[in-house]
């Protein structure tokens, strides 16, 4: 047992160190994710698209689920160049198909692989809850023993689909052997019977499954999502003998085509990581209130300020990653306040954030006290721009009075705060640093770039990533001195809050 169980182990590290995942990700978000993959998941193989990054790991899931810049995680099942639009809707629909057709040990594999995921995760969340440090090595025993029932049960299952195999090829009409069926009632694979006796095969058959699709581009002016979702199901259910489940599948098949790639993955997880647990009562969208929180260079020890807190969401996700700091969140509507104290007590964070009311141009703290500032300054429907625009002037100028020499400043502007700010920017020189990028031919190489680390310049942390993008999107790391007393602009990044761009910007003082 103890040796069956060592083989185990390796052929396990080698499934998983083959694994290729991509998340999805708001728009401007793609250098975060990039650089947290790589220093978190010591990723490989990293490339991106517009709002996706792909990745090669081999970490287990609840080290995936860590991830903050991701909106969702797939594991990767296909990505291919976007399809053909030069036929007629007959040929699209073969395009379309082809993406099950062509390859179908390729989706055996990897829902294969999406299965042992799953139960790994189960089992060691079941491990965790269920049996203390003493009870490891019997459960162990017993897994063991499992496996060993699931290996004879896998011989048996082969055995019967040999004799059904012989029992079809007696057959005299092919109309009778349509009906055979496999064991526990499940259909049988007539198409490709020379792989039923794959035990990868054998698992994957057993499964329930809805298809989720987007398109976009010219394929969305020619079907709906619906009627493309429905062609790969029926493709799914005629190679593989799965069963379409639109309410509470086994499985959900995620598709994404448009003129630039077309990507077919398995959500991971039904919630998206963006949906934190630890907030109740969400305000900013959690993954820009992280990318704000890891641009500050936060550490042990420091005193961090959102003088403009909200709801804390900002706070939340900054205690939640850098834990042995001091957090002040302070707003001047009670409304607010009280929000945010309710998802901070939720979060079980009370002991490391404190709340007061005061307003942002005559803050209760000493001068040169603070080491961090990261702040939303607030826009919107609530907030006139044009009413508010005459107070920067008093807010920077007390955000610079208690920010200690060194300190770092974080914020998020909207584009008419992000323009008054930078005209008030002395033009000089600029450096840039860039990701070494090189064209992929696996889908188009203008849209699609591997990402490789600088190997000349070491990384610390999570910091920010410049990436040369076809649209033009590029984050400048400069050495410009705004008009903003000894607040120095180091850099900017432009993402996306849905229907509206903002700035997230970020600013050092010196003496």
């Amino acid at each position: 047992m103890a040796d069956g169980g060592k083989r185990e182990r390796p052929n396990e590290a080698r499934r998983c160190s083959r694994a290729r995942y991509f998340c999805t990700a708001g728009r401007g978000m793609e250098s975060f994710l990039v650089k947290e993959v790589q220093a978190r998941l010591g990723a490989t193989q990293v490339e991106y698209v517009s709002g996706k990054v792909f990745f090669n790991t081999n970490v287990e899931l609840s080290m995936l689920k860590q991830l903050k810049s991701a909106e969702r995680l797939f594991l990767l099942l296909k990505k291919c160049p976007p399809l053909s639009f030069c036929g007629n809707k007959g040929r699209i629909i073969q395009d379309v198909q082809k993406l099950v057709n062509e390859n179908p040990r390729c989706w055996l594999d990897t829902v294969a692989l999406w299965r042992s995921l799953y139960d790994q995760e189960a089992k060691q969340l079941y491990l965790c809850q269920e049996y203390p440090d003493s009870k490891k090595q019997k459960l162990e025993e017993e897994k063991n023993i499992e496996n060993e029932k699931q290996k004879r049960q896998i011989i048996l299952e082969t055995v019967t689909i040999k004799n059904q195999i012989e029992d079809q090829q007696k057959c005299e009409s092919p109309d009778v052997c349509k009906d055979i069926f496999l064991p526990q009632g499940r259909l049988f694979l007539e198409k490709t019977p020379e792989l039923i006796q794959d035990k990868t095969i054998a698992c994957n058959t057993y499964l329930s499954f809805r298809v989720s699709c987007r398109c976009s581009g010219v394929l969305a002016k020619l079907f709906t999502a619906q009627e493309l979702g429905k062609i790969i199901g029926i493709a799914l259910m005629k190679n593989f003998g799965w069963k379409a489940d639109l309410r509470n599948p086994d499985l959900e098949i995620f598709v994404h085509l448009n003129d630039v790639y077309s990507v077919i993955g398995i959500p991971l997880f039904r919630l998206p990581l963006a949906s934190r647990a630890y907030i109740k009562t969400a305000g900013l969208r959690s993954t820009i209130a992280w990318a704000i929180t890891s641009l500050a260079e936060i550490k042990a020890g420091a005193f961090v300020l959102d003088p403009m807190c909200g709801l804390g969401t900002i706070l939340l996700e900054a205690a939640t990653e850098w834990p042995d700091v001091y957090y002040f969140g302070s707003d001047i509507s009670d409304s607010q306040l009280q929000g945010a104290y309710t998802n901070i007590r939720d979060a079980s964070l009370i002991d490391k954030i404190e709340l007061f009311k005061s307003s942002v141009t005559g803050l209760p703290f000493p001068s040169e006290s603070i080491d961090t500032i990261l702040t939303d300054i607030p826009f919107g429907k609530k907030f006139k721009i044009t009413e508010d625009m005459k107070f920067l002037p008093r807010v920077f100028q007390e955000l610079e009075r208690v920010l200690c020499f060194g300190g770092t400043i974080v914020l998020l502007l909207n584009q008419e705060l992000y323009k008054c700010i930078s005209n008030g920017i002395a033009h000089g020189p600029q450096t840039e640093q860039h990701i070494f990028a090189e064209s992929s031919t696996d889908c188009r190489q203008s849209d699609l770039i591997s990402v490789e680390p600088d190997t000349k310049k070491e990384s610390t942390g999570l910091g920010t990533v410049s990436l040369s993008t076809q649209d033009a999107r590029k984050e400048h790391l400069s050495c410009e001195k705004a008009d903003l007393g000894s607040l120095v602009f180091i850099e900017s990044f432009e993402v996306s809050l849905g229907k509206t761009n903002a700035f997230i910007c970020k600013y050092k003082k010196v003496t």
